[in-house]
This record gives structure tokens, C-alpha cells and sequence, in this order.
């Protein structure tokens, strides 16, 4: 076998997340990220088996820039063949952004020692089309800098290790519902002439339970609506809690930015 390690970027808005859900990629009912990949590697091999694991498995409608992949083959390609080959075959909405040789005992989740996600939105009266299917719509009524300096103040409360059981929804794979957040803050991004008024949240941890990014960000928007408050968003932190603080935010303004794996590097 053959063994590839890859660095993969896609703009998820027509996939219903990473994870194929059949094990016949050719005849799935709801396309996927990791079905399409497979497809073309199936066709690259002439049909042959291909295995592809992966180091996030992100939800339906997240994006990414910087997942982190392995490739097994049964036959030898060379990487820039792969590279180009994939890239030739995908839909243009999934690219490879890099390709090089690796081993059998490369695996990308166990190899991970941090992830990367930003969640944008833009804060204008009105939404801005070209960008609607990559940010949320999040416009701020009242005092603008009151309001984003409260968002920030919320965001180190997440900083740390804390029981996010209440920050996200149940999965018998997840173990403990305790995760590190090494950062966590609201940051101006700069769009123009494409857009203006944007911004996003920027979370570096070890790694994030099932929909946690998207309940964290749903709280802060309930904070910006003036519909709960900062002490509320500390007692969540503290106490398990019988109800949600906030509905979570929509998938589509969240992206995986970047992942830091040991001794390994695909740039």
C-alpha cells in the first residue's frame, strides 16, 4: 500500500458534511466531501479499494481551509500526479492544496495537537449577497463598540480548560466533555471592496466537541441581542445545566482554518 498525507480545502455549502454516508461513495443520496475525494480516487486507481481518514470530521455546511488527510492506495502514484490528478476531478468547490509521501503510521487525529476555527459575520443593516453562504448575517443594533467589547469579554471566559457539556451536543465517542481553549476572540476582517463590516471569531484549542464552535457562537449572539448576559455564560461554564443558553449558530459561517500536528508538516 501506498500512503499520502494531504492538506484539503472546501467550501461546504452543498455537502452534507466531511463523513461519507454510505460505503458505496458512487451511489450516495447526500453528497460529502470525504464521498467526492473517494469517487476520484477510485477512478485514479481504476476502481481498486482507497481509504481516506481524516483529522476533523467537520458538520454539514462548515468550510475548510486547512483539513488534514491520509491517503492509502493500492497502487503507487507520485504526490504532484495525485495532486494534479485530484484537482483535475474534483468539483471546483474541493481542493488539494497540498500532496507528499507519508507511512502507515501517520494518522491525522492522533497526530493533531491543535485546531483552528473562525467563525465570520458581518454586522451591516443589510446582508451582503456575495458572502451569504459564507458568513453569518449578524447586524448590532445600539452602542457597536459596547457590544463588541462585551463578545470579547465573553470570549476569554472560554479560554482554559473547562466542561463544555453544556456548549455542545451528546456523542458517545466524545469521552470527556472537557476541552482546552488556548484562545478565543472577536477580530475585524477587512473584505473590501468585497464587503465590509466583517468580522470573526477566532478559537485555537486541543480539540472541540460535536457543534461546540457553533453553541459558543450562538451564545455570543444572544449576548450582542441583549438576550442573556455574561453571567449566564459563566454559570454554563461552571454547572451542568438542563437546558441549552442558546440555539447554535448556523453552520455556515464556520471554518477550519488550520491544524498543528506533531512533527509533521503539509504547507
Amino acid at each position: 500500500m501506498y500512503y499520502y498525507r494531504v492538506k484539503i480545502a472546501y467550501k461546504g455549502t452543498k455537502y452534507f458534511g466531511w463523513q461519507a454516508q454510505s460505503t458505496d461513495t458512487q451511489y450516495e443520496s447526500k453528497p460529502t466531501i470525504e464521498g467526492r475525494i473517494l469517487n476520484c480516487l477510485k477512478k485514479m486507481t481504476h476502481y481498486r479499494p482507497c481509504t481516506l481518514s481524516v483529522a476533523s470530521r467537520t458538520d454539514g455546511g462548515v468550510h475548510a481551509q486547512g483539513q488534514r488527510a491520509k491517503i492509502t492506495l493500492p497502487i503507487e502514484i507520485s504526490p504532484e500526479h495525485l495532486f494534479l490528478g485530484l484537482n483535475s476531478l474534483l468539483h471546483a468547490d474541493i481542493r488539494i492544496l497540498a500532496c507528499v509521501a507519508s507511512t502507515k503510521d501517520y494518522q491525522p487525529s492522533r497526530s493533531t495537537v491543535s485546531k483552528e476555527y473562525h467563525y465570520y459575520f458581518g454586522t451591516s443593516r443589510v446582508d451582503n449577497v456575495a458572502i451569504s453562504d459564507i458568513a453569518l448575517h449578524l447586524p448590532i443594533d445600539g452602542d457597536f463598540p459596547k457590544v463588541m467589547a462585551l463578545l470579547s469579554s465573553a470570549c476569554q471566559l472560554f479560554v482554559g480548560r473547562h466542561d463544555f457539556y453544556n456548549f455542545s451536543s451528546q456523542d458517545k465517542d466524545a469521552g470527556t466533555t472537557v476541552r482546552q481553549v488556548y484562545y478565543c476572540d472577536i477580530h475585524p476582517l477587512n473584505f473590501l471592496p468585497l464587503a465590509d463590516n466583517m468580522y470573526y471569531l477566532k478559537i485555537i484549542g486541543n480539540g472541540f466537541l460535536k457543534y461546540m464552535i457553533r453553541y459558543l457562537m450562538g451564545a455570543l449572539i444572544e449576548l450582542a441581542n441583549g438576550r442573556i448576559t455574561l453571567e449566564d455564560v459563566a454559570l454554563h461554564l461552571q454547572q451542568h445545566q438542563s437546558y441549552k443558553l442558546s440555539p447554535r449558530a448556523k453552520a455556515k459561517g464556520l471554518h477550519l482554518v488550520n491544524i498543528d500536528e506533531v512533527g509533521v508538516g503539509v504547507h
